[in-house]
This record gives C-alpha cells, sequence and structure tokens, in this order.
C-alpha cells in the first residue's frame, strides 16, 4: 500500500508543472485592437471574393458569443468575415494587406468591438454607464447588450487574453461620424487611447492609434465634416496616423462604405501598419481602364491586356503560392499577391509582335491558363500579342479580301514509317469553279527551333499575309506547305552546326524528298516543276532551306532565310563550292532573300556581303525595331512572296 502511495505522489509532483506552466508568449504573433462605430462593425455584406483566400495566419479573436458562425467568445478563428457579427469591415483586409507582406513565421491576430452609431463616450469608462442609461438610441440598447453594456471594458479584458499568446502591436479606430463637429472629440479619443495603454501596460511609442477618415463620396459624405477633426488627430495624439478615405467607394446613404471601399480602406490601414513596423509597401497593380484584352487571350477571359504604353498585365489565382512571376522571353517580373491569393503581374513596355511567356508558381515554369497555347520553346507555351497599328494591316484578315484555307493533313512517310502532319495553305480562288482546272506554284515554309507546323498560320498569320498580298496583286496565288521539319525537340550540342553537316533536323530531308513533294504534287493541283517550287525558313527552317535547296537544285529555283541560321558559312567550301560558280548559281536560283531584324545580330548582313561579292546575287532585308521574333518574320514574309514565280 505505502508503494501505490509513493508511486501516486511522484505522478502528481510530475504533473504538476504541466498543470502551472504558462503558454509562452509568442513575439511574432502580433495583435491589434480595433475600436469604433459602424464602419469599424462593418455594413456592407461580404462577397464571395471576401470569403476566399483568408491565410491561416490571420486571425480573429471573437468578442461575444456567437452560436450562427460557431464561435465563442474569447476564443481565437480563422478571421472570415465577419469579424464583428456583422458585416464586411476594414480589419478584413487590414490583417490580409499584412500577411500577405510580413514573413511567414509572423501571425496577425484582430480583435474588434464596435457598435453601430456609438459617440466616443461610449467606449470613456467614466461615461459608458451614463451613456447606456440616458444618451444610447434604443436601437443601439440590444448591441451594447451583446457586450456587457461596456464595450470598453470587453475590449481590454480580451486584449489582456491575447496578451497571453502575443504581442498588442497597434490599435485601429473608426468613429467620429457620431461626434461630427465636437471640439473636444480629439481629447476624448486620447483619454480612451492613454487608458488602454495603462490598462493594458503599453508604452504609446511601441502601439500606434491608426484613424480612418469617413465616408467622403466625393465631398458629399454625410459625415465629412468629421474628417477635419480626424485629420487634426495627430496635433494631439502624437502616435496617432490618419488613414486617409479618398476615392474609397460607399453605399447610397453616403454615410457607410461599399465592400470595395471596405477593401480598400482596410488595406491602406494595412499599408500604414506595414510602414511603421518598418516594413517597404507595394501598392497592388492599378490597371487602367483602358486597357485592352489581347488578342491572344482566351475568350471569356479578362487577362493577359495591354494598356496604351504597350505593358501587359496578367493575373492569376494560386492562393497556396509562395512567389508568381511572368516570364516573357527570359525577362521575367514579380507578380503580387492580394488577399484572396489573386496574383497581379506587370511588365515593362513591350515591343510590339507576337511574345511566349511562362508563369513560374514557386519556380515551376507553366502555361497561363487565360492564354490561347502555341506551339513554342519546344512545347505549348502561353502568348500575347502586342499590337501593332494600322502597319500591321497587312497580317490581319481584311473584310473585302477573299480568304483562303490552312488544311491540316496527315499523310504517310515511307523514308521514317510515321505518320505525319503538315498545314497547308491554298488561295481564296483554289476551290472557285472559275480555277478547278488551275495549277498553282509551290513554296514549302518552314518555322523555327522548338516550334512546329502549326506557328506559321497560328502565331505568323501567314494565311493573312498571303490574301493580303494576293488580293493586292503584290503576290501570285500559290500553295505554301508548312511541316514539322523534326526540330521540335531542342538543339543537340553534340552535333554539328555546319552547313550540310548538321545532323539537327537531317532526318526530314529525305521525309521532304521521298515523301512530302509527291503527296502535296498528288493531292493538289500544283506546277511541278522547279521553277515553280520555293523554299524558305526562319531562324532553324532558314538552316534547312540552305541544306534542302542548295543539294537539290534541280527542285527548287527560290530560297528565302529569315534570320537564318547561317552560321560560320564558307563561301569557297560550302555545298560543294557552289558559291564559287556564281553565273552557275544566279542562273538556277531565280531569287535568294535574307533577312533578320534589326536588334537580334544574327549575322545576316555579313553574309549577304559575302556572297554578294562572291558574285551571288542575294537581297538583304533588315525588318526595322525587331528582335529574333515573329514579327521580324511575319514581315519578312511579306517581303519575300512578291518576288516569287513572275520570272
Amino acid at each position: 500500500m505505502k508503494i501505490i502511495m509513493k508511486l501516486v505522489l511522484m505522478v502528481a509532483l510530475l504533473a504538476l508543472p504541466s498543470l502551472t506552466m504558462k503558454a509562452e508568449v509568442d513575439p511574432n504573433f502580433y495583435i491589434f485592437l480595433c475600436f469604433g462605430q459602424s464602419n469599424m462593425e462593418g455594413a456592407a455584406r461580404p462577397e464571395a471574393q471576401d470569403m476566399e483566400g483568408v491565410s491561416e495566419r490571420f486571425l480573429m479573436m471573437s468578442s461575444q458569443d456567437d452560436g450562427k458562425n460557431g464561435r465563442k467568445l474569447g476564443e481565437w478563428y480563422r478571421a472570415t468575415p465577419p469579424l464583428a457579427a456583422r458585416g464586411l469591415t476594414p480589419v478584413d483586409y487590414f490583417g490580409r494587406t499584412l500577411t500577405n507582406t510580413l514573413p511567414d513565421n509572423i501571425r496577425v491576430g484582430v480583435i474588434t468591438v464596435a457598435v453601430g452609431g456609438i459617440h466616443i463616450e461610449g467606449f470613456m469608462s467614466d461615461s459608458i454607464a451614463d451613456y447606456v442609461k440616458h444618451r444610447a438610441p434604443d436601437w443601439m440598447k440590444s448591441r451594447l447588450s451583446e457586450y456587457g453594456n461596456n464595450p470598453y471594458e470587453r475590449l481590454v479584458s480580451l486584449a489582456k487574453k491575447a496578451q497571453q499568446e502575443g504581442v498588442i502591436k497597434g490599435i485601429l479606430l473608426h468613429q467620429g461620424e457620431s461626434n461630427t463637429g465636437d471640439p473636444r472629440w480629439a481629447e476624448k479619443l486620447n483619454t480612451v487611447y492613454e487608458r488602454m495603454l495603462h490598462d493594458l501596460n503599453l508604452k504609446a511609442a511601441d502601439v500606434p492609434l491608426l484613424a480612418g477618415e469617413v465616408v467622403q463620396a466625393n465631398g458629399q459624405g454625410a459625415c465629412i465634416g468629421a474628417n477635419k477633426m480626424i485629420d487634426a488627430l495627430p496635433q494631439t495624439i502624437k502616435t496617432a496616423h490618419v488613414v486617409k478615405s479618398d476615392n474609397c467607394t460607399n453605399g447610397p446613404d453616403r454615410l457607410h462604405f461599399d465592400a470595395a471601399g471596405y477593401r480598400e480602406l482596410g488595406r491602406r490601414y494595412g499599408e500604414k501598419m506595414l510602414s511603421l513596423l518598418g516594413y517597404d509597401v507595394v501598392r497592388p497593380i492599378e490597371i487602367p481602364a483602358s486597357a485592352k484584352i489581347a488578342e491572344t487571350t482566351m475568350q471569356g477571359c479578362q487577362f493577359p491586356k495591354v494598356d496604351a504604353e504597350r505593358r501587359a498585365y496578367f493575373q492569376t489565382y494560386a492562393p497556396d503560392a509562395k512567389k508568381v512571376q511572368v516570364d516573357i522571353c527570359g525577362h521575367v517580373y514579380d507578380m503580387q499577391r492580394d488577399e484572396r491569393g489573386m496574383w497581379t503581374g506587370v511588365t515593362a513596355p513591350l515591343v510590339v509582335g507576337f511574345h511566349y511567356y511562362f508563369l513560374k508558381i514557386d519556380g515551376v515554369s507553366v502555361v497561363d491558363p487565360n492564354t490561347d497555347t502555341f506551339f513554342g520553346c519546344h512545347r505549348q507555351s502561353g502568348g500575347i500579342e502586342i499590337p501593332e497599328g494600322p502597319e500591321g494591316d497587312y497580317y490581319r484578315p481584311q473584310k473585302d479580301v477573299p480568304q483562303g484555307q490552312v488544311r491540316s493533313l496527315y499523310y504517310w512517310s515511307e523514308a521514317k514509317g510515321e505518320w505525319r502532319h503538315v498545314m497547308v495553305y491554298t488561295p481564296a480562288e483554289y476551290d472557285t469553279k472559275k480555277c478547278q482546272k488551275k495549277r498553282y506554284p509551290v513554296l514549302y515554309l518552314q518555322h523555327g527551333m522548338g516550334e512546329d507546323e502549326t506557328g506559321w498560320s497560328h502565331q505568323g498569320h501567314m494565311q493573312h499575309i498571303m490574301d493580303n498580298a494576293i488580293h493586292r496583286g503584290e503576290a501570285v496565288p500559290m500553295i505554301v506547305v508548312m511541316e514539322s521539319g523534326d526540330v521540335k525537340a531542342p538543339f543537340d550540342r553534340r552535333s554539328s552546326n555546319q552547313q550540310g553537316r548538321s545532323q539537327y533536323g537531317a532526318t526530314f530531308y529525305n521525309v521532304m524528298l521521298q515523301d512530302l513533294i509527291p503527296y502535296i504534287d498528288s493531292h493538289f493541283r500544283t506546277l511541278t516543276d522547279r521553277d515553280h517550287r520555293a523554299m524558305a525558313g526562319l531562324s532553324w527552317g532558314g538552316h534547312q532551306t540552305f541544306d534542302m535547296v542548295l543539294r537539290h537544285m534541280d527542285l527548287f529555283s527560290y530560297m528565302g532565310g529569315f534570320s537564318g541560321a547561317i552560321f560560320g558559312l564558307d563561301v569557297k567550301t560550302a555545298y560543294d563550292g557552289i558559291f564559287t560558280r556564281p553565273d552557275e548559281f544566279n542562273k538556277q536560283i531565280h531569287y535568294v532573300f535574307l533577312s533578320c531584324g534589326s536588334e537580334e545580330n544574327f549575322g545576316t548582313e555579313a553574309l549577304v556581303k559575302s556572297l554578294n561579292d562572291a558574285g551571288i546575287k542575294a537581297e538583304l532585308y533588315v525588318s526595322p525595331g525587331t528582335h529574333h521574333e515573329w514579327l521580324t518574320w511575319r514581315r519578312s514574309l511579306k517581303e519575300f512572296i512578291p518576288h516569287l514565280f513572275k520570272k
């Protein structure tokens, strides 16, 4: 029996520390006390966006028993509206703004005690009893009773409980409407503030007071006169800071903010507190009303957008992401998260034309779900068009111009033992009764490395370029064939880059000779002689054009390279020395066109000079202001096709 008693005593002694141990105060739990009248209580109904994306680090202590929302007095809950058993308040977006900026190890807790219509005297301990008995209207008394007829005492008692877990960092006030014109309002508020600091053992320097202006309603606010005394508050309370309400929208009573107004005012409270805490404040990105939805944006989506300065705006919803960026051609821009988890980004002004882009979510590159997709960069990519003015009409469909067709076809390749995909453009007249027996010249048009057979028609708009040029009489009607060229996968660095010797994309050459050309000639009304066959390509497609045409001059008589990857070409030895025989070359090849963007430094100008110096007739075109991009190649196609098939 003695042994049992000793064991019981030991267990009791061991358990004693756990019974008496107090919870340790977390210095990274920032607590804010919020009080005032109806606008702090919240007069707008929370909307769907307000119920989403509340951080687990943003908490509210219930200031009353709230059976409707399943909350008990003095307990912490995630800060989902309502925070004061009414509607949306500035406190909602105050806390969200803080958690969006503060380090992840910092939590934010708020305690809100607010009573609609209450005067500042309702928070003064020496006047509250008289206020409840003699000054409070009947409709307010039930609300006061929810706080035990002493809202100040309720706020302070909850604050003391909260101090057992965290550190009070500030006090938020929105009150003054009921005291409009009271010359002693600031003095009375100072009494409340100092009493609160004393009762909670706080120092004013450590706990600033943030006071928000009342509704302005473009100068027509019902109590706008209160803003004069609110703006002067720092003269009485040196640690007070005014939160402006200009341009915060309001309801029809011109007394209460609407939901959007509470969001904006709450953000301003948050930004002011962040600055006082020593954090850099980044305002949400403002999207000008004049910004237009990009033509490459998926139908039904609102982003991406482009403004008059050619800045692009992006949005994506990623509430659990830590960092989101937009990557446009290697230029990376950080995006900003709002309280709901919506990220917004804006670029510097972009050059006109088409740009591939990706979103980077916590370091992972993904396609923006808001955009149309384009095959580029060796995979499906996002894309955005920065529009030109009327000068870009040559690649846009025009109402008065007959439209050709781009056909999506599959053909069998004996050379590779596989089905392959090809896009074929036919001019508008091709299927008309008038031209049903007419035969057409053919241009084989290749894309660049990492793109596919859809590139020229999707991001290049070649069909519109062809339609418009043919309609204007600038180009003869022709068939255009676009194939993948076996260069969708990344470049194999082990292969040679020497003209005529590179293995990258070389598997396409036999396909073209044995399968593609015969397929086109047998399925379309083509002119099959070399004088009516041309080949051109952009970037690596230009490399393939040189390899194919210069080794099969019996099949082609026109060639073009748009930013062609023709590096280190030795005019004395390349392609069996054909460039050393200029008379032979110029007789067989009717036209050589080489182009580049003025900003890409691709060596094209030097290449043309070396060919011209060797006696080769080659024409140079430089696209002004463009890089290695689709606008360069659209312009190049426009300049190239008027010279085809006119001998």
